[in-house]
């Protein structure tokens, strides 16, 4: 029988927590991690071949992953990162190791002007098959709180892993993930990111650095409320032949601003990419800027993109109301239609629950 998992957070808390994906019963779990501000509330694994465990203790009890992986993703980029930070998580799959439910995280914010910094690392050897979703929050209480998650990604030689990431912050919270990918030989990495709530601001610029015959695609779905500003884009450098990446964002504006970049760096020849982002702004006061980026200097690639920003159509709106559903009511179904869960790249029962998600959140913040 899986055992429940213990914690202190209150029935308001725990039912933001749940709609990030967590499931405290770990039914549907293989492995758990919940930081609360600074303090590590619980962690477990509950199958062989996955390790997950607070950042500090899996550095006193394998110092080696400091020498092979601690700030490595960075340096890899010639990239600082803030060095000051208090918990995190380590998770890794061993070689070979196929996991069929995902790995869950939750970085929870629960004091006011609490600066939350943590330092992740996640490991998928050789081989190795995972899903892990990571949810982060914050309590009504925590107001004028920061966030700040450094991760650091190592897939390694045909090995396959899919980070889904799903933010559920307060209005007035202050975000910045900083994250990097390293993939080696005939690796995919796969990163969804989901931000369906008001939030002051997040900054967010991640990036996959690829190796030969490797993959990568990053999605995402954002809606900005008003007075929130979403600096959200994903970066793909390609260092060897054989590699491809897709980058697909979706964003909505609600009377915030989105900036939705998307950056395909390609330093080898036979690479294969693409970029897609679409906006819809449902406000005069909205405001999406899509900034693609292409750069090669090799003739042998094929890259492409494609950006559209537009307005709900009177002509949906008035199909819909000519069928009895209310004006409001159907400007929500269209959001909803747009904001699109089938664009990332999930597993048939973890899209189930992630779409039930998205349902509620926007049924709620619209």
């Amino acid at each position: 029988m899986t055992k429940k998992i213990n914690h202190n957070f209150n029935q308001e808390d725990q039912d933001k927590i749940k709609k990030t994906g967590l499931d405290f019963s770990q039914k549907t779990r293989s492995a758990s991690f919940i930081q609360q501000d600074n303090d590590i509330l619980f962690n477990k694994s509950l199958l062989d071949g996955i390790e997950i465990e607070p950042i500090e203790a899996a550095l006193n009890k394998y110092p080696q992953i400091k020498e092979k992986y601690y700030g490595k993703a960075f340096k890899e980029l010639n990239k600082e990162y803030p060095k000051e930070t208090v918990g995190g998580y380590f998770i890794r799959i061993k070689k070979g190791k196929k996991v069929e439910f995902p790995i869950q995280s939750c970085l929870f914010l629960k004091n006011k002007k609490f600066k939350q910094k943590v330092h992740n690392i996640i490991v998928a050897e050789e081989g190795a098959q995972a899903h892990i979703i990571t949810g982060c929050a914050s309590a009504k209480a925590a107001e004028e709180a920061y966030h700040l998650g450094i991760s650091e990604f190592f897939v390694e030689k045909n090995a396959y892993l899919n980070f889904t990431m799903i933010h559920r912050w307060e209005k007035d919270i202050e975000v910045k993930p900083m994250s990097v990918a390293i993939v080696s030989q005939g690796g995919s990495f796969v990163s969804n990111y989901i931000c369906l709530n008001p939030v002051r601001d997040i900054k967010m610029y991640p990036t996959a650095v690829l190796a030969k015959d490797c993959k990568a695609t990053f999605s995402s779905l954002m809606v900005a409320y008003p007075n929130c500003i979403q600096d959200i884009g994903s970066r793909v450098i390609f260092k060897e032949p054989g590699a491809s990446a897709e980058i697909i964002s979706r964003a909505v504006s609600l009377g915030g601003e989105v900036i939705a970049r998307g950056d395909l760096d390609s330093k080898a020849a036979g690479i294969k990419a693409h970029l897609e982002c679409r906006g819809l702004i449902v406000t005069e006061t909205g405001k999406i800027h899509a900034i693609p980026e292409l750069k090669t200097k090799y003739r042998d690639v094929d890259m492409s993109h494609e950006a559209a920003i537009g307005k709900i159509s009177k002509d949906e709106i008035n199909y819909l109301r000519a069928r009895g559903i209310p004006k409001e009511e159907a400007q929500s179904l269209i959001i909803r239609g747009f904001v699109d869960v089938n664009i990332l790249a999930l597993p048939e029962e973890l899209r189930k629950e992630v779409d039930k998600l998205a349902d509620q959140t926007l049924e709620s913040g619209l």
